[in-house]
């Protein structure tokens, strides 16, 4: 195995780890609602302070990875937000867990950024298109986070406990790969690094497209649970059956992304994935049985798997900014998806039902696919040539 195998293995490992510190959380909003005694809509608004937390760290992330590297802000922020996951179970009143939710927002931002700008660095000395796989790790560990969790359940563990299990693993994961991420330099380009300015047309086109696709995603990582609790009302021992479904289904999608997206175009791909969104969650509202539901967040799956990194990918490589920075601008305005998209579910849920809310997210994957629809050119940027391939 050469070294930039080693370094895509180890930065696979640390996609990895965050996806499972997410899941490990998500798996257990339903225990955490039921520990505070919280209706739909309280528990819309403690699901709002994540995100919070997730936007205000996003400038800071930025200017972090643009004046020391990602690699510091790496080996910093992931020891971090391991050691946070624990701090969720163990918080014995709201008081205490509102603000940690909003530190593990920051820190998975933080996470969020320097990761994705050292895929970007790789892919470009690789010379083909490889962001796409570092999210469908992040999915498959969403996947097994998720697996992990019902087996919790199962054996009655609390959610500190398992958190705390959760966080032995990342650290481990954390001190085998840190040998081989790259040592980056500081950049230069693109201002200084905070984001406090307007994004381009082409910039804040990919973030709106990112926004629709975060409020589906963050629709099924918060309320994929309680939706096949109270609307399907399924068996306990099926009430992660969803989110074992969307995130097996996105997981997959997400390592064929970067063959599809060569084979015809980015936007191309985009436009059927706003389609599938569409249909599946259309398909849980109006057949909210067991089977039709899994089959639906199956397709809502499928359908978020190509968002975020495409969108991530055609950032990265704007003229006009530095990959940490432009990354932020577009992270930014779509982690307004993460937001609004899980409060607003619990909200409308509280005046009408779950069914509706999940509806108005149905629609959001429609308003992908004509986002999508125009001036297609903007979306089709290549990867730039690695300078060490042979010419």
């Amino acid at each position: 195995m050469n070294i930039l195998s080693k370094r895509r293995v180890a930065l696979g490992a640390f996609f990895f780890f965050v996806g499972l510190c997410f899941a490990s959380w998500a798996a257990r909003i339903p225990d955490i609602q039921a520990k505070f005694d919280l209706s739909e809509g309280q528990l819309g608004t403690l699901l709002l302070f994540l995100p919070l937390g997730s936007v205000i760290g996003l400038p800071i992330a930025g200017w972090a990875v643009h004046q020391y590297g990602s690699r510091k802000v790496i080996m910093i922020g992931s020891f971090a937000y391991a050691m946070t996951l624990p701090l969720i179970g163990l918080s014995p009143s709201l008081y205490m867990l509102v603000p940690v939710l909003v530190l593990y927002g920051m820190l998975g931002n933080v996470m969020n950024i320097s990761l994705n700008t050292q895929g970007l660095a790789l892919e470009d000395e690789m010379g083909k298109s490889i962001l796409a796989s570092f999210h469908g790790l992040w999915s498959l560990a969403g996947f097994t986070g998720a697996g992990i969790g019902a087996g919790m359940i199962f054996l009655n563990a609390s959610p500190a406990l398992h958190y705390i299990a959760v966080m032995v693993l990342s650290i481990v994961i954390i001190l085998s790969a840190k040998g081989y991420v790259i040592k980056d330099r500081k950049t230069t380009e693109g201002g200084s690094g905070l984001v406090m300015k307007k994004p381009d047309a082409l910039l804040l086109r990919i973030s709106l497209i990112a926004f629709l696709g975060m409020m589906a995603e963050g629709c099924m990582f918060d309320w994929s649970g309680v939706y096949f609790k109270k609307v399907v009302q399924s068996v306990p021992s099926l009430i992660a059956l969803g989110y074992v479904a969307f995130m097996g289904a996105m997981a997959s999608g997400r390592f064929i992304t970067d063959k599809v997206a060569a084979r015809y175009t980015k936007v191309e791909v985009i436009q059927v994935s706003g389609v599938l969104i569409f249909v599946g969650l259309s398909l849980a509202v109006v057949f909210p049985t067991v089977i039709m539901a899994t089959a639906g967040f199956l397709l809502v799956g499928l359908g978020v798997a190509s968002i975020i990194p495409l969108s991530y990918s055609i950032a990265g490589r704007s003229k006009l900014y530095s990959p940490s920075v432009a990354l932020a601008l577009v992270s930014t305005i779509s982690f307004f998806g993460f937001l609004l998209g899980p409060p607003l579910i619990g909200f409308i849920a509280e005046l009408f039902n779950l069914k509706v809310s999940f509806a108005l997210i149905a629609v959001a994957g429609l308003g992908i696919t004509v986002l999508s629809s125009f001036r297609k050119a903007v979306f089709l940027i290549p990867v730039k040539p690695s300078p060490n391939r042979a010419k």
